[in-house]
């Protein structure tokens, strides 16, 4: 704008246009990839499962495009945000998010979003695809919080101020429907709660940061039937035992997570190595096929299964020769029901199936970072599931899934 003349009425138009478009930012990537499989048909949370007659594919994983706009109040700093983001694949479009935030600017430290917008759970859960390191988040992220995302509100305590007492310190907690974007709409009137407490980056010395947060979800949802399920030892037998009470019909279903992550960096000459662990564990309500939140309310004579939990991850990253170049290990797993396990899961009049197996996953790859604008990524995934009684679950199935991908962003 310096080169144009603002005392002409062209000038003038052309300067407003600047101030209020200036103010909106465009960004997004396209993740194209190609996958290798162990066997045709394998079932993966890296991409979603292999059709039954393939073993390789090519895939746009996910192409994205970012708007947000910020207004600035007048002396006092951002007092709006919104922001609106979509995914397009070949498999459709679908928004990602649909937010606003408002800030408070008198003691600069609160703010209001309300929408579509990422779960304030944990640390991997809000990570960017762009950003994270590895093709996906992990199995048990991805289970107990499909697709990320969902509607609600939130209410955050974080100062924008440099030298505030809390500078260091954040707080979310929100309302949402609990189903995320994996149902059409909310299907009962119960919101889950979540809190998340983080310490932000912090330098310990001159080459080492360090974070860590705390989060909890304290939810559920409208348990409309009188089937339930849970994991009791009778007589030192452990199976599903079923509670058909009238009474459990209007209660509400558990959906209680309880997590922690931290992160820790050292800087040196080549760049960064980093180690990230984040462990969550708590009690879910699903169905008897699967451990994800159901995405309707059960009817008839449908039951729900309530299943204790565990699972983590754990991350080495590691720059080599420079910043560009970066090695990652990722370990990790997820228990959906640790009242059982092995051999236990299949036996003759338990009703343990599938959706009780643990698995772990290790994984490994090189992250070439060519410039701002451009990722490559090499990654190979080794997963376990434990040997059971199961049929199909007898032994290790084949499930190793390799990544090559390209990424995109502007």
């Amino acid at each position: 704008m310096d080169m144009v003349d603002t005392s002409k009425d062209i000038g003038k138009g052309m300067l407003e246009i600047y101030q209020k478009f200036d103010r909106i930012r465009i960004s997004g990537y396209i993740q194209p990839q190609f996958q290798m499989a162990q066997e045709k048909g394998a079932k993966s949370y890296v991409g979603g499962d292999f059709p039954e007659k393939v073993d390789n594919r090519f895939a746009l994983r996910r192409g994205r495009v970012k708007f947000e706009y910020v207004h600035f109040a007048e002396q006092t700093g951002p007092s709006v945000q919104f922001v609106f983001q979509f995914d397009g694949t070949e498999r459709g479009v679908n928004i990602r998010d649909f937010w606003g935030r408002i800030f408070e600017n008198r003691f600069k430290l609160f703010s209001f979003t309300a929408g579509m917008f990422a779960r304030p759970f944990g640390y991997e859960l809000n990570l960017s695809s762009s950003d994270r390191e590895t093709p996906e988040r992990g199995r048990m992220s991805q289970i107990l919080m499909k697709t990320e995302r969902d509607l609600g509100a939130m209410i955050s305590l974080d100062s924008r101020k440099k030298d505030h007492l809390l500078k260091y310190f954040k707080l979310d907690a929100g309302l949402f429907n609990g189903q995320g974007l994996a149902a059409v709409g909310d299907y009962d009137s119960h919101k889950d709660l979540i809190v998340k407490a983080s310490l932000k980056p912090i330098s310990l010395s001159k080459h080492l940061i360090f974070s860590t947060a705390v989060s909890s979800l304290n939810g559920g949802f409208l348990q409309n039937t009188k089937y339930v399920y849970n994991t009791k030892d009778q007589n030192g037998l452990k199976s599903f035992v079923i509670d058909s009470a009238t009474t459990n019909e209007g209660k509400i279903a558990p959906r209680k997570y309880y997590g922690a992550d931290m992160q820790l960096k050292y800087k040196m000459k080549a760049g960064f190595v980093e180690c990230r662990a984040e462990f969550i564990t708590g009690t879910q309500t699903a169905t008897h096929l699967s451990s994800e939140t159901p995405t309707a309310l059960l009817t008839g004579t449908d039951s729900y299964y309530t299943r204790k939990f565990n699972g983590a991850y754990f991350y080495l990253l590691c720059n080599v020769f420079n910043v560009h170049h970066q090695l990652a290990v990722k370990y990790d797993w997820y228990d959906p029901n640790t009242a059982v396990s092995k051999k236990e899961i299949g036996k003759a009049g338990t009703n343990f199936n599938a959706a009780d197996i643990k698995y772990s996953t290790l994984g490994f790859g090189y992250i070439y970072y060519m410039n701002a604008n451009v990722k490559l990524l090499l990654w190979y995934d080794m997963v376990k599931n434990e040997n059971t009684a199961l049929p199909g679950y007898t032994s290790d199935l084949k499930d190793d899934i390799l990544t090559c991908r390209l990424q995109f962003r502007f």
